[in-house]
């Protein structure tokens, strides 16, 4: 059990994810975090791990770390996508394993399931089919860390323990058009629109996919509640329970952000996956429910993380 005084390694601890975990630990009283930058430790390289977990000996951590974008970077940078996040998560977990920490939960992505898997998302449909073409190299990465930890697991008895978090957005998000998640995106975009006073607003796709999301400090919370509550080798879906249309979605940030122009949807552009749902029962039977609800959580990432960064 992680006491306060435990030392804790956060990977990717300036990430979205990572840093709403560091946030998390020290509000409960975490005060023995380790942390290191990408600059400080090249999680892709394996003679630096090796030497960070020697010298460091953390006792649990957390594996947030990953290259991480939108469908457009998706598609473009497949094999960087492939190629860094496979490096990070076996660079991290073996050294986990060959160091003796006691817990380690590896985080992947929705994403993992197959593109025409049954609604909502259950952790038994993993391997089920073929997976969503564009972002097919990251959730094959995905999937390779949470059969190391099932196997880790299974071979040496480590506990290590997998969470598939659904869509995420709130501080620290990537507000770059290019290569941003769609909450991000959609909320630079009607606020720069705004601003310009431009007529017209152009989003992606057709609006008919559905999309559940949550907020990051939900996540944060969840991981936090695993990492003292659950030991079992089968991953576990953390996410709302609850999905909304994109266009629903579009409408929504647009009056939060107060645009008034019109909306121009491109459907040249691809939707991804028709629906992406998770079934969050087994996270709910263990005990835990997200807490913040999507207009409250958008209306206070607009006003105070997405105006004090871009203005």
């Amino acid at each position: 059990m992680m006491e306060n005084s435990s030392k804790i390694y956060v990977a990717g601890h300036r990430g979205m994810v990572g840093s709403a975990i560091v946030r998390k630990l020290r509000a409960e009283g975490y005060n023995n975090l380790t942390l290191r930058t990408s600059t400080e430790l090249d999680l892709r390289n394996q003679a630096a791990v090796e030497n960070f977990f020697t010298n460091e000996k953390p006792e649990y951590v957390f594996l947030a770390a990953a290259k991480v974008g939108g469908i457009m970077a998706n598609n473009t940078y497949r094999a960087d996508f492939l190629y860094e996040n496979l490096m990070i998560e076996s660079n991290v977990i073996h050294q986990s394993y060959v160091h003796g920490v006691k817990k380690l939960l590896f985080l992947g992505s929705s994403c993992i399931y197959p593109k025409m898997a049954p609604q909502p998302l259950k952790e038994e449909y993993l391997l089920s089919g073929y997976l969503e073409e564009t972002n097919e190299p990251y959730a094959i990465a995905k999937i390779a860390g949470i059969k190391l930890c099932e196997n880790y697991r299974r071979q040496y008895g480590c506990d290590f323990i997998s969470a598939m978090p659904t869509n995420l957005y709130g501080p620290n998000d990537n507000y770059d058009l290019n290569n941003s998640h769609v909450i991000p995106a959609l909320i630079r975009k009607f606020h720069e629109a705004k601003v310009n006073n431009a007529p017209s607003v152009e989003v992606w796709g057709s609006g008919k996919p559905m999309r559940e999301f949550m907020h990051v400090d939900d996540l944060a919370d969840a991981c936090t509640f695993l990492m003292h509550n659950y030991n079992e080798s089968e991953f576990v879906n953390i996410g709302s329970g609850n999905d909304i249309s994109i266009l629903e979605l579009v409408e929504l940030i647009r009056e939060i952000v107060c645009f008034k122009g019109e909306i121009i949807w491109d459907r040249t552009k691809p939707d991804g996956t028709p629906r992406k749902l998770m079934n969050v029962e087994k996270l709910a039977n263990l005990g835990w429910k997200f807490k913040i609800p999507l207009q409250t959580g958008l209306l206070a990432v607009f006003k105070s993380e997405f105006q004090r960064k871009m203005g």
